[in-house]
């Protein structure tokens, strides 16, 4: 009897693009992020990609201290994969972006393949007038922001994750990244299996038609053959169609309110459980199962739990 593919979903409870403003449902403090974690991992997400803010204003920080406030407890409580952000929020600079990795050690960490445009300010319009904090309005209204990973950044997070075995998603905001990470596995700095996070919708990336997806399915499957595992992430209102269509096609799926604020047109995701719930409904229909913890660490070949170091000893913010 033929037995189904396992499909891994990630959950992004809060990430860096988003502010507070934009939906209250949005995770900023450490207890709210929490709570998000743990019923993204108890509605089936079996990887969770962290972000920390600062509690005051919702402003995204990589100050290992703030993550020590809900990863200690995350392990606690659940099984599910932490996976740290390296991508921080694109102004800063790469040794700011990955302190927390770089600290805790973590199975699995974030690392875009490249250097775009990161244009957020389309979204200024629907909300200026929302706008609680100052730096709410000068993150979205900036029409010069760059997220910088150049080939020595990127190699200088690699070196740091085979130091400590942590392996990477890798996100790929548009076809040259896929070029970029060859370049890497040729190198012998990333070896097989390896985890290709799309993402799609980015102003600036790839866009989000599903020719756009064929295209870049098209394009791994020709550099890499079986040696990737490959992972769709839909911003915004993509992101429950593109799951659908890639899932369809062998990926694995991310979600969350990082990713997008919303469960159905105009409606606003009360939380990223939310959304795992109605993705794991879209992958059950089409007779898939869902991965658990234990199954992901075992498709990406992960270190394990055991092996993060959550031995932070300053839990002050700086």
């Amino acid at each position: 009897m033929a037995k189904s593919r396992k499909v891994i979903i990630t959950c992004a409870p809060t990430g860096a693009i988003h502010t507070p403003s934009m939906s209250k449902y949005l995770p900023v403090t450490a207890e709210e992020i929490l709570e998000s974690s743990l019923a993204a991992a108890e509605a089936g997400a079996a990887v969770l990609h962290l972000h920390a803010r600062n509690p005051e204003d919702g402003r995204p920080s990589q100050d290992p201290a703030l993550f020590m406030d809900f990863l200690p407890q995350i392990q606690k409580e659940t099984d599910a994969v932490i996976n740290i952000t390296t991508g921080g929020a694109p102004q800063m600079t790469v040794e700011e972006r990955m302190r927390p990795a770089a600290t805790f050690k973590p199975e699995l960490a974030s690392l875009n393949m490249g250097t775009i445009n990161f244009g957020l300010f389309p979204m200024l319009n629907r909300y200026e007038e929302d706008l609680r904090y100052d730096w709410e309005k000068t993150h979205l209204s900036n029409k010069e922001i760059i997220f910088k990973n150049t080939f020595k950044d990127i190699e200088t997070l690699m070196k740091m994750g085979e130091k400590n075995g942590t392996k990477f998603e890798f996100e790929c905001y548009d076809i040259g990244h896929l070029y970029n990470l060859k370049h890497f596995v040729d190198a012998g700095l990333v070896k097989p299996p390896f985890f290709i996070q799309s993402v799609f919708g980015i102003f600036g990336g790839i866009g989000p038609h599903p020719e756009d997806l064929a295209h870049m399915k098209r394009t791994a499957d020709r550099l890499f053959g079986d040696d990737y595992r490959w992972s769709i992430l839909g911003t915004g209102a993509h992101q429950m169609k593109l799951a659908g269509i890639g899932a369809a096609m062998g990926a694995n799926v991310r979600v969350g309110l990082e990713d997008s604020l919303w469960i159905g047109p105009g409606e606003l995701a009360k939380s990223s459980a939310e959304q795992v719930r109605k993705v794991r409904e879209v992958l059950e229909g089409l007779s898939l199962d869902i991965a658990t913890p234990a199954e992901a660490r075992e498709i990406l070949n992960l270190k394990g739990v055991d092996k993060i170091d959550l031995n932070y000893s300053d839990k002050k913010a700086a």
